[in-house]
C-alpha cells in the first residue's frame, strides 16, 4: 500500500507521543518558585542587617485609595499651604451628603494642620493645581466608629469627587510694632471721671482654640468663620 504524505507524518510522530506519553512531565522547578514566591513578603520594605528579624508578613490596618481623573498642570500640591477646593462627597450607597459644586462656594483651608478629615490632610498629596481626583476614604481617616449623624452613618467610607483649584502661601501675621521711648515717665493720672463708658478689652490668645484662617487676596473663595470638616 502507497503512503499518502499525511500518513507518513503520522507514522513518524506516533513514536514520539507514545514516548511522551510514557513519561509525565516534572515541573520541580515551577512548584519551587511558586512556594518561594508565596511565602516571601511582596510588599515587605528591604530591612538593613542591624534591625533583627522576625516571622510574618506586614498587614495593612487601612489605606486611603484613590483614582486621578485629570491630572493638573499647575504647581505640585505642597504641605502648609492653604488649599482653595471644590468637593462633592458621597456615601457608598450613592447619598450626596455635601457639594461645594451645588453651592457654587469652593473652600479654602490649611492642608496639613488637622482642620480637616485625615483622608482630606493626606489625599491631596502629588496632584497638581488643576488637578481633579476621587478618594476614597475608610471611615478610620474620615469620622471614625460614630460617624457624624444624621448625616453620615457609623463606620462609614466616604467618596469624595476633588477639584484643587489652587494654593498659596498662609498668610503673614504684620510684626508688633515697637513703642516709642519716653526720656521721662508718663504723669500718674488721676482717676478720670466715671462717664459710663467702659474701654474695650482685647481677650488674650487661647492656644486650645485655633484662630480663623483667612484666605489670601485674590482667592476664589473665602473661608466660613470655622471651616468645616467636609
Amino acid at each position: 500500500m502507497k503512503l499518502t504524505p499525511a500518513l507518513v507524518l503520522l507514522s513518524l510522530a506516533a513514536p514520539a507521543l507514545a514516548q511522551t506519553a510514557a513519561k509525565p512531565a516534572v515541573h520541580h522547578s515551577t512548584t519551587a518558585t511558586h512556594r518561594a514566591a508565596t511565602g516571601a513578603c511582596a510588599d515587605m520594605p528591604l530591612l538593613d542587617a542591624k534591625i533583627p528579624k522576625i516571622a510574618g508578613c506586614p498587614k495593612t490596618l487601612f489605606a486611603l485609595r484613590y483614582i486621578d481623573t485629570l491630572v493638573g498642570t499647575g504647581p505640585l500640591a505642597m504641605p502648609l499651604k492653604l488649599y482653595t477646593v471644590n468637593y462633592t462627597g458621597y456615601l457608598l450607597n450613592g447619598t450626596k451628603f455635601d457639594s461645594s459644586v451645588d453651592r457654587k462656594d469652593p473652600i479654602v483651608f490649611p492642608a496639613g494642620v488637622h482642620r480637616v478629615i485625615t483622608g482630606w490632610d493626606t489625599g491631596f498629596e502629588g496632584m497638581h493645581v488643576g488637578g481633579k481626583r476621587r478618594l476614597f476614604i475608610p471611615y478610620e481617616l474620615a469620622y471614625g466608629d460614630a460617624g457624624k449623624p444624621p448625616t453620615i452613618p457609623a463606620k462609614s467610607m466616604l467618596v469624595f469627587d476633588v477639584e484643587l483649584i489652587a494654593q498659596a502661601d498662609f498668610p503673614q501675621q504684620p510684626p508688633p510694632q515697637p513703642r516709642p521711648a519716653t526720656a521721662t515717665p508718663p504723669p500718674a493720672s488721676t482717676k478720670p471721671a466715671d462717664d459710663g463708658a467702659k474701654p474695650a478689652t482685647i481677650p488674650g490668645a487661647d492656644p486650645t482654640k485655633p484662630t480663623t484662617v483667612t484666605p489670601p487676596a485674590g482667592s476664589a473663595a473665602t473661608p466660613p468663620a470655622t471651616t468645616p470638616k467636609p
